[in-house]
């Protein structure tokens, strides 16, 4: 993991939210967007699972319940390296800020608690390029089920049904997240995450995400 170990050199900066469903992370990238836009900061949001190269073939896939874990976590990394390398590294050299609702943590945390080996995913990923900041918003299984089931029902793939921990996808949904969760604590002092207690007010959660950022900013030279 040679690039990914090392502190990028490119003008621009690279922010990154991560959690699991419910944790509140998208509100908290897109309420950041918003306020760095007022300041008229050039800034651009790119979302995991977004590229126009590969994100409809993974829909498609999904639909259909056709996915192992292994080729599961191939797909997005062909989505990851598309946005890498025609979004986030051409921004970040014009200098802009990249903000990142999920990065290739998502995929250490969930491939490895789909069982793929964790050396292999994260070698996979060494392409990548180190975040300035991630800030990973802790909550609950229990709680992300909650918030998750006052709009709809979990979802085959993020309920961990293609792992057949229970025919109950509830019960599922829980168990999987629970091994997710794991792995994102596992990777606060592996790669410096930042956490942020998701139970928090949102008011509170996007105070203290624009002091993380405005002091990466600080020191980056890049001035909001």
């Amino acid at each position: 993991m040679l690039r990914f170990s090392k502190d990028h050199n490119l003008k621009g900066a690279l922010i990154c939210t991560e959690g699991i469903d419910g944790s509140g992370k998208s509100t908290q990238i897109d309420l950041l967007y918003s306020w760095l836009k007022q300041k008229n900061a050039d800034v651009i949001l790119t979302r995991w699972n977004s590229s126009d190269l590969i994100s409809m073939t993974t829909k498609k896939a999904k639909k259909k319940n056709l996915l192992s874990p292994r080729t599961f976590s191939l797909l997005h990394a062909v989505d990851f390296a598309d946005r890498l390398e025609k979004i986030i590294i051409p921004a970040m050299k014009a200098g802009f800020i990249v903000l990142a609702d999920r990065y290739v943590y998502t995929a250490f945390a969930r491939d490895v608690a789909r069982e793929v080996d964790s050396k292999w995913v994260r070698n996979m990923y060494s392409f990548a390029i180190k975040p300035d900041l991630t800030v990973y918003f802790d909550v609950s299984a229990k709680t992300s089920l909650e918030r998750l089931c006052s709009t709809r029902q979990p979802k085959y793939y993020e309920a961990g049904m293609d792992l057949k921990l229970s025919n109950n996808p509830y019960k599922s949904y829980v168990i999987f997240q629970n091994r997710v969760i794991e792995e994102y604590k596992n990777m606060i002092d592996e790669f410096g995450l930042v956490r942020i207690d998701a139970n928090d007010t949102i008011h509170s959660k996007q105070t203290y995400l624009r002091e993380l950022v405005q002091s990466v900013l600080k020191k980056k030279g890049i001035n909001i």
